[in-house]
């Protein structure tokens, strides 16, 4: 009866253990994106950009706005919509989130206002802003 002690404090270690290796196995993972993947879009996004062609800012906006959002996607960060995604990864992981805001908005205007078409100045500086974020989320 005295040997059955040290098996069952054995026997517990063993399972706790067990399930910790188990905890961390399903947990959060830290997920990586493909930044070779992420490099070429947005560079086909960029050289999408044609000062003497205005549909191509609108288009460079949202597609730059979706890579973005994308990445987000990947990294695991919650939410069903860019918006709340950006509410979530808070001010920690973007080193300009005001202006990802603003770039964000930007294409919420272009998608939900029909007369509205951004200037190419505009256009520059939403994807600036959409390269320095995918920066800071390792993308690129």
């Amino acid at each position: 009866m005295d040997k059955s002690l040290p098996v069952f404090a054995l026997a517990i270690i063993v399972v706790g253990v067990l399930i910790l290796v188990a905890i961390k196995l399903t947990g959060k993972h830290k997920f990586r994106l493909d930044r070779e993947a992420y490099q070429i879009a947005f560079l086909g996004i960029e050289n999408s950009l044609k000062p003497e062609n205005e549909a191509s800012y609108s288009l460079a906006i949202i597609k730059g706005d979706k890579l973005l959002d994308k990445a987000m996607c990947e990294l695991g960060i919650s939410g069903r919509t860019m918006g709340d995604r950006l509410k979530r990864i808070g001010k920690d992981r973007f080193s300009q989130l005001n202006a990802v805001w603003h770039a964000h908005k930007l294409r919420n205007q272009i998608a939900h206002e029909a007369d509205f078409a951004p200037s190419y100045a505009q256009a520059q500086h939403a994807l600036a802003t959409y390269k320095q974020a995918l920066k800071d989320l390792g993308a690129i």
